[in-house]
């Protein structure tokens, strides 16, 4: 694709510096707590309707689990080479223990994540079906989850677990997907790290004092309550976020219009798409742009290489159908492409 001349001519001249930054992910260690999630996914071909009721039959293909939700983050930051520590609670079911597993195969370490006995595993089974030559299609979408909170002492595992891995890891991650696990205590032992990354859904406020905070776009609107329609309601937005949240870096993603960065200097950068006309799912890509970020600064970065490492991520997994992630040698290549195409 065509970049703005004045950005291709900065990506130029930062080339050799972002692929030494992609080197140095794999050393990171970071910490990650979240609300961990099992997404399945059940396809079958229909068979006939049904004589019982007005539904369709499927003959049942393929099932498929993939870490979804905050684990999905998890997953991105192991994939993208880093050292992983995961939080975050599981049920006492077959779920939880296939989500552990998933994990575990990452080589991700598990010691974080506790099991509730009295909750489920969160879970979303996606059922598609198809007719013979047809495309697959989504038809149902069943959810288990608890609207009730942690107890307590679960809590305070969880807070304590933070608390004793804080001084080992270069930074600290939530992704709250707003299930219960990033419960107040949890969120105090997050924020006393030195660097706390929020990608939460809503209730920024709870995280105030975090280091960085990358809301899309309807959560900020829902954040500062108007709507940002303009590069004026833009800027406004994003200053209002710094008040909000008294954080050092606020990140807008902004889809097909790219990532617009504030800071408490009252300085701003704008990063535009790498990928606008290949984008077929952007399921997940939110995660994997707050895990290139992340190792980015955690790796030395500025806050505008973090940010344009980031956005090279989500300009990979957004081609892709499903919660998926990607590589630093994808990473690699992406970004050789990108500096011949501009």
């Amino acid at each position: 694709m065509s970049l703005d001349p004045d950005f291709a001519i900065l990506l130029r001249a930062s080339a050799d510096r972002l692929f030494f930054l992609l080197e140095k992910f794999a050393s990171a260690r970071v910490l990650v707590i979240g609300d961990l999630t099992l997404d399945e996914f059940l396809t079958g071909q229909v068979e006939r309707v049904s004589r019982e009721a007005p539904v369709l039959i499927l003959r049942h293909e393929t099932t498929k689990q993939v870490p979804g939700g905050g684990a999905n983050a998890i997953y991105n930051f192991a994939q993208l080479g880093a050292k992983v520590l995961a939080v975050g609670l599981l049920g006492k079911d077959e779920q939880g223990k296939a989500l552990r597993s998933l994990l575990e195969a990452a080589g991700i370490n598990t010691d974080g994540v506790f099991v509730d006995s009295s909750r489920p595993t969160v879970t979303k089974t996606r059922i598609s079906g198809h007719s013979r030559q047809s495309v697959t299609q989504q038809i149902v979408r069943l959810d288990r989850k608890s609207d009730d909170l942690p107890d307590l002492d679960l809590q305070v595992q969880i807070s304590q677990y933070i608390k004793e891995q804080i001084n080992s890891v270069d930074a600290v991650v939530c992704s709250d997907y707003g299930d219960g696990t990033l419960t107040q205590p949890v969120i105090s032992a997050a924020l006393s790290a030195s660097r706390t990354i929020v990608d939460a859904q809503k209730h920024l406020e709870r995280y105030r004092g975090g280091t960085l905070f990358t809301p899309n776009l309807p959560e900020a609107e829902l954040a500062v309550g108007y709507a940002i329609t303009d590069e004026a309601t833009l800027t406004q937005a994003g200053q209002d976020l710094l008040a909000l949240t008294q954080a050092q870096h606020i990140l807008i993603t902004r889809g097909e219009q790219g990532m617009s960065m504030f800071n408490r200097e009252a300085s701003a950068f704008h990063i535009p798409a790498f990928n606008r006309t290949k984008v077929f799912d952007v399921t997940g890509a939110g995660d994997t742009v707050v895990a290139a970020l992340t190792l980015g600064l955690t790796v030395g970065a500025s806050a505008w290489e973090a940010a344009v490492l980031g956005n090279l991520a989500a300009s990979i997994v957004v081609r892709q159908f499903g919660t998926t992630t990607t590589t630093p040698e994808e990473m690699r290549v992406a970004l050789q492409r990108l500096l011949e195409e501009s």
